[in-house]
């Protein structure tokens, strides 16, 4: 159990990563920043995989690539496209931590799961993660101001692109839930696989989906698809993604494969809140702001919760 917490919480550093990637990259739109990470992705986990190929082809089987598919697709691209929206609408922390509801929603997905404690003893902690939550709402809809005197990420922008960045982050907080509790539960059914050949073939998975739907954008869309053509531009879009798909994606995936392997779904759900506490650091480090108040209140809450929920796991194991 120590391990799979470890594991939680070393994937979330690495997946804070991503909120910061669409402020990196503002000339992109979310479909191109979505398709150069996962092309990326792609790339990086064909590498990681070759000496294990033909270890992990004996294993492979039609289920096991469906699953990978349907995961690849809800779990990163529409994820992603969604998330990046997000962020260019309403911002790093609104988005972050509309996201860090995931351990509430992957919590009562995984509530009948083996080994999981029942809700009612994880309703208070739950509650607490959920005032973390409201708490930055209030400051985003409040109109909280940042500690240099200029507006806010998030706060000078008209309400109905706030709403519109909450409603791209509510959904990409439902994608996520359902890749979570499908992930977790198909490599507890496959305990053949390790962690690193999960992630290598979920990798794959999703640079073959992402090279299909970049062809099809490209034929329908073409230049439309295109950001300025410029060579620097360009060769900063496939930094900031080779990072990603590097940091995040194949390391990150793999250290919450064996988290999830380790953990049960209603506790593994709130690892999720070490992704939206680093992606909050990430986000005031490049804004060059220190949080405000309700920031404050909204992470100690996060934190707070999420330990309770662990403790509350730790004396059920014991017992």
């Amino acid at each position: 159990m120590g391990i799979g917490v470890l594991c939680g919480l070393m994937a979330g550093a690495f997946w804070g990563m991503v909120f910061i990637a669409p402020k990196l990259l503002p000339a992109f739109s979310p479909w191109e920043l979505a398709i150069g990470r996962y092309l990326a992705y792609g790339v990086v986990a064909l590498v990681a995989a070759l000496p294990l190929m033909k270890r992990i082809a004996r294993k492979l089987t039609r289920a096991d690539c469906v699953a990978l598919l349907r995961q690849a697709f809800t779990g990163n691209l529409l994820y992603y496209v969604l998330l990046a929206f997000g962020v260019q609408l309403a911002g790093v922390g609104p988005t972050s931590l509309i996201i860090g509801i995931l351990p509430i929603s992957v919590t009562i997905m995984g509530r009948r799961d083996h080994g999981a404690v029942p809700l009612s003893r994880l309703i208070w902690p739950l509650l607490v993660v959920a005032a973390g939550i409201a708490c930055i709402n209030i400051d985003l809809f409040g109109g909280g101001q940042s500690a240099h005197g200029a507006a806010a990420d998030a706060v000078a922008r008209p309400v109905w692109q706030k709403l519109a960045g909450v409603a791209c982050a509510a959904g990409a907080l439902v994608c996520w839930t359902l890749y979570a509790v499908d992930n977790a539960r198909y490599l507890q059914r496959n305990p053949h696989y390790s962690g690193n050949e999960w992630s290598a073939l979920y990798g794959l998975a999703t640079g073959a989906v992402s090279a299909l739907l970049a062809l099809a954008g490209w034929l329908l869309a073409g230049d439309a698809l295109s950001a300025p053509d410029t060579g620097r531009v360009w060769q900063w879009f496939w930094m900031v993604n080779a990072a990603v798909a590097l940091g995040a994606s194949l390391i990150g995936n793999n250290l919450w494969n064996i988290a999830s392997r380790r953990l049960p779904l209603t506790l593994s759900g709130q690892m999720i809140v070490f992704e939206t506490l680093f992606a909050l650091a990430y986000g005031f480090v490049f804004d060059h702001r220190w949080p405000r108040p309700l920031e404050i209140a909204a992470i100690v809450l996060l934190m707070v919760g999420v330990a309770w929920s662990v403790r509350l796991h730790a004396n059920d194991k014991s017992a």
